[in-house]
């Protein structure tokens, strides 16, 4: 039970960065039926990058043995960390981005990248597979559909603390495996 709460909370974190953003692309007006596709878009997204990152964690945690914890460790204390200094910049760019076709795809493309590497750590750590991409998937997913339909309530009231937090709290996992 507590492996399955620090994945949900690992999920959580993950997927501030996809829930900051869409509350700047909620803002853009969107439909309902646009809401969902981009959800599932980024939900999608998020079940892919960290099975390649998992299964390419697990390839490399063959080779560098007890390392392997504390690379998985460093690479989500960087991650975390690259987080909250995003979280500083404004990014208007993101927030102009369409999401429809293309601009759907490279906009969960790029806030699924964070997944990759949290995978790659994953890997390392041995983490159960299935278990851990569909609760970043799905959690991902579900704040992705909250951050866009506040982003239509609320305009520019949350912007983007919750990048922070995630931010923070994957900081704080990097921290705890490396010590």
């Amino acid at each position: 039970m507590g492996e399955f709460v620090t994945l949900f909370i690992m999920s959580s974190a993950l997927g501030m960065d996809a829930f900051s953003i869409a509350i700047g692309m909620g803002m853009l007006g969107l439909r309902l039926k646009q809401i969902f596709n981009i959800g599932v878009t980024i939900g999608l997204f998020h079940i892919v990058m960290p099975l390649l990152g998992i299964a390419t964690g697990k390839l490399l945690s063959n080779y560098f043995g007890m390392i392997a914890t504390l690379i998985g460790g460093g690479l989500l204390l960087i991650i975390g960390l690259q987080m909250v200094l995003s979280s500083f910049k404004s990014d208007e760019d993101d927030r102009l981005m369409q999401p429809v076709g293309l601009g759907l795809v490279l906009f969960a493309l790029s806030v699924s990248l964070d997944s990759f590497s949290a995978g790659l750590s994953f890997g390392m750590l041995g983490a159960k597979t299935a278990v851990t991409v569909l609760m970043i998937g799905i959690v991902s997913m579900v704040l992705s559909w909250i951050g866009l339909l506040m982003g239509s309530r609320f305009q520019h009231y949350v912007g983007s603390y919750g990048e922070l937090l995630g931010g923070f709290i994957l900081i704080g996992f990097g921290i705890k495996l490396i010590f």
